[in-house]
């Protein structure tokens, strides 16, 4: 094995606080907006995909049929992350940032223009199976990276505190997007 010899670089307090602050932003806004749409995605499940994918099913089995496919995403995060850790290894954590960023944003897009069941039966269906493995891809590499992206340029002390603010983005996502589905019923309700 070849190893080549890495001069550390140095950068001044300041600049060293100023990539600190960007690695620490670029991952929680990344963490937010895959999350927030992993959590949409749940509750859009729960109340629509049913009806729109597994309309010949009874309502009790098409929601679970459609929970099935909500699950898909989490069985594909472990992948996602074998994938991405390795080329964040190599490559860098900032390009497989982007990278998982890029992967989720185009899976979700094609979400939008999955046709339903009664355009193209099952296909649909399989489809939507598809695209949710690919965001779960996305998902799960982006979060290991994010947790690693700010921690590089952290000192000692503050490692942990870096490493978790991109976590916290996972929190207040998941507690916006219901207080905003929940706002929006009752806006219906009344």
């Amino acid at each position: 094995m070849v190893s080549i010899p890495v001069t550390a670089i140095q950068l001044s307090p300041s600049e060293h606080q100023r990539q600190l602050r960007r690695a620490v932003i670029a991952s929680t806004v990344g963490t937010a907006i895959e999350w927030y749409d992993f959590f949409l995605y749940s509750t859009v499940t729960g109340l629509v995909f049913a009806k729109l994918f597994f309309p010949n099913s009874d309502p009790w089995v098409g929601t679970l049929e459609a929970f099935a496919i909500y699950a898909v995403g989490f069985v594909a995060r472990p992948v996602g992350a074998a994938i991405f850790g390795h080329y964040g290894d190599r490559i860098g954590r900032k390009s497989t940032l982007i990278a998982t960023l890029l992967v989720m944003g185009l899976a979700t897009f094609a979400v939008a223009l999955v046709p339903t069941y009664a355009s193209i039966g099952i296909w649909g269906a399989v489809i939507l199976t598809i695209l949710r493995f690919i965001q779960g891809i996305g998902v799960g590499g982006e979060w290991g990276g994010s947790v690693l992206n700010g921690t590089p340029y952290a000192i000692a002390a503050y490692i942990a505190a870096c490493a978790i603010i991109s976590l916290i983005a996972t929190a207040l996502m998941t507690d916006y997007s219901g207080k905003s589905i929940a706002g929006e019923y009752e806006a219906e309700a009344a």
